[in-house]
């Protein structure tokens, strides 16, 4: 078939991968400048696979995908054209002395919406200290087994890299679609099937009935990441502190690079990062981790994640068009489970992502 794919964000450059290598002619379309300009929210996230953790705000659909999609990206890793960091040492949640309070409503939470084998396992400051030496601060801790990460720059650079008999457009961002057909200002480009990943580009502008779910009804959450460099640092897994305030993650990434970031901020403000977040996410980072002192902040980025009202995935399906939005914070953890079954709905039900990759 002849596909045109808009948004070159993650959900487009997987399925830019899958379809290319099953043989289909693939064109993609977006805004941004070049393959490696970081306009997407897929190059902003810290990539954590954490489908225990994000039950905190997802289900149990959510929680069964992120179970998939990290195997699916055991799988297909290895099958991209450039190395990519992946991961599944599993992840730490932790809590200071006095913390005592939001920590356990988070653990209480997740014990009750987790299926029994996948709850938290707590863990004595001796476990914690022969896991990961460089977490001084905290005096709980908690491990969520089989959760994993992922390298989110390297992974975007290598899908796109990795899509066979694709064509991408770059500099063309689309005006409007429907089943069979994209617009750009280049003219009306026609396809066998469209499919529109865009996120929070998808929105249209309300309307009567703008009160109903869709993949159009779309709204931006602002994150903020801070990237920290510090050769001294030893850190294995990725770490969230459970504060009464707010959730911070800590993420390593090899060789001596440590992601810092919090989970959602509701506005869809691009500004850089404020002092405030600056402050507090990193004197956070540093009560658990002491020896990010004498780390050295390398980059900042915001970025706005798309999410619907409820904060769950959608897939809207019609002859000849195909709509994925509202990954919200779930991106990285979802997405090749989402691809999966927005491609099951069209192909066959029993369409496997990595058999055809």
């Amino acid at each position: 078939m002849k596909i045109g794919i808009a948004g070159a964000g993650l959900l487009g450059r997987i399925l830019a991968v899958v379809l290319s290598r099953q043989g289909h002619q693939i064109s993609v379309f977006d805004p941004a400048a070049s393959i490696q300009a970081r306009g997407a929210a897929g190059w902003t996230a810290a990539g954590m696979l954490s489908p225990i953790a994000e039950l905190e705000s997802g289900d149990a659909e959510v929680f069964n995908m992120g179970v998939r999609s990290i195997q699916l990206w055991s799988e297909l890793v290895p099958q991209l054209s450039q190395p990519v960091q992946f991961y599944v040492r599993g992840s730490l949640l932790v809590a200071h002395r006095g913390d005592e309070g939001a920590a356990a409503r988070m653990i209480s939470l997740l014990q009750t919406k987790a299926p029994q084998h996948a709850r938290p396992q707590t863990l004595t400051r001796d476990q914690l200290q022969t896991l990961e030496p460089s977490i001084q601060g905290p005096t709980h801790a908690w491990m969520l087994e089989n959760e994993g990460q992922i390298h989110t720059v390297q992974a975007m650079q290598a899908l796109a890299e990795s899509a066979e008999n694709t064509t991408w457009h770059w500099g063309s961002p689309v005006i409007s679609l429907k089943p069979g057909q994209l617009q750009t200002a280049q003219g009306v480009h026609s396809f066998d099937w469209v499919f529109d990943v865009r996120g929070t580009g998808a929105r249209e502008r309300p309307h009567a009935n703008s009160h109903q779910l869709n993949c159009r009804n779309v709204r931006g959450v602002r994150g903020e990441i801070f990237w920290l460099q510090s050769s001294d640092l030893t850190l294995s897994r990725p770490v969230r502190l459970l504060h009464p305030r707010y959730r911070v993650y800590i993420v390593p990434r090899a060789p001596d690079t440590v992601v810092v970031g919090a989970s959602e901020i509701e506005s869809e403000d691009r500004s850089p990062v404020s002092l405030r977040s600056t402050v507090e996410l990193l004197t956070a980072a540093h009560s658990v981790l002491p020896e990010l002192a004498e780390a050295r902040l390398i980059h900042t980025e915001t970025n706005l994640r798309p999410a619907l009202l409820d904060n769950l995935p959608r897939i809207e399906s019609e002859d000849g068009l195909t709509r994925i939005n509202g990954l919200f914070r779930h991106g990285w953890l979802i997405a090749p489970a989402v691809v999966e079954k927005a491609l099951q709905s069209i192909f066959e039900p029993d369409f496997n992502l990595i058999q055809t990759a």
